[in-house]
């Protein structure tokens, strides 16, 4: 029996962080035994901002690095960036004249990224839904890691799908792609600001961990983490409405592959600085040999490209096989 297919795609950001690692990374490198599994890294996206182009080049070559060296396997699973494969765009395209206006006006994370200048915003912002959809459906992907943020997306993924099989009376031609929620934690939180989501945009360091981050640095981070003054509860109920705590506590337990409550019978009632070398020691023994990898692979970079270029032909036999079909759906010709 042929393996189902997961699609996931992630942009080249550069300096990815322990909120990536755990929210998708982790996840990526467990499914790529299970699925036949896709990932991408979505340069097309990226672009609906403005870019550094040397900066871009330089952050993709660093996501696939960090893939790498997180556990993900080139041979098990296709890894490649998005703007290699040019049938992405070309399925956006279509997509663009199956969805509708109103279905792009709904979209939440177009509001919150354009802010209130939306009227500046790029077009390429807006509809970049349409084009997220093309690159899961473009390879007929069964199922999607998705968090809290990104389920919207999903959805429109869906809507497009069954609108494009109603309007072309192709039957199940595109399959209605099922969401993977991963029972752990999905979103890390900022170590400065328990109700913001870790990021690399927030300007202070000590905020995140960095993959590249020295033991030196990430024990100096977590000890400087902002906590309540509070002991460690003994009850998951005893978190509510302490965001930095629960956030740290999730982390541990995330990392240790344990559950939330037996981090909080281990620590129950105990102060925050025994709780913070413990975790620091962790996240070092966790995330420090990643890092080495990463620097260690940054400095061959004919063997990123050739992943890249091994997993982008993989990828484009796939999408120009899926797209000729489409092609010929839509009644759309090609005379050379």
């Amino acid at each position: 029996m042929q393996k189902q297919r997961v699609f996931s795609g992630v942009q080249p950001t550069g300096n990815l962080h322990l909120g990536n690692y755990l929210g998708a990374i982790k996840n990526f490198v467990n499914l790529q035994n299970k699925f036949d599994c896709v990932y991408c890294i979505v340069d097309l996206h990226a672009i609906t901002n403005r870019q550094d182009p040397k900066e871009l080049k330089s952050n993709i070559l660093e996501t696939i690095a960090s893939f790498i060296a997180s556990g993900l396997n080139s041979e098990k699973s296709i890894i490649f960036n998005q703007a290699s494969v040019a049938a992405h765009s070309e399925l956006a395209w279509i997509f663009n004249c199956v969805a509708r206006i109103g279905w792009m006006n709904r979209m939440t994370q177009f509001k919150e990224k354009a802010g209130a200048n939306k009227e500046n915003a790029s077009v390429g912002l807006m509809v970049y839904p349409n084009l997220m959809a093309a690159d899961i459906l473009l390879y007929k992907a069964t199922h999607v890691p998705v968090g809290e943020d990104q389920k919207q997306h999903l959805e429109l993924t869906r809507d497009i799908a069954k609108k494009f099989n109603k309007d072309f009376n192709c039957g199940d031609y595109f399959p209605i792609v099922e969401p993977l929620i991963s029972k752990e934690m999905s979103r890390v939180m900022s170590l400065r600001d328990g109700k913001k989501k870790m990021s690399k945009s927030e300007d202070s360091d000590f905020s995140r961990i960095n993959l590249k981050d020295d033991k030196d640095l990430i024990d100096k981070k977590i000890k400087k983490a902002k906590t309540d003054t509070a002991a460690i509860p003994s009850e998951v109920n005893g978190l509510q409405n302490r965001d930095e705590a629960a956030n740290l506590i999730s982390i541990y337990a995330n990392i240790n592959k344990i559950k939330i409550e037996q981090v909080l019978k281990e620590f129950g009632g105990k102060n925050f600085s025994t709780f913070k070398s413990k975790l620091s020691e962790s996240i070092i023994e966790k995330i420090c040999p990643i890092g080495k990898e990463i620097k260690k692979l940054l400095k061959d970079t004919n063997y990123l490209y050739k992943i890249l270029e091994k997993g982008s032909k993989k990828a484009d036999f796939i999408a120009k096989n899926n797209l000729k079909e489409i092609y010929e759906i839509v009644g759309l010709a090609k005379f050379f």
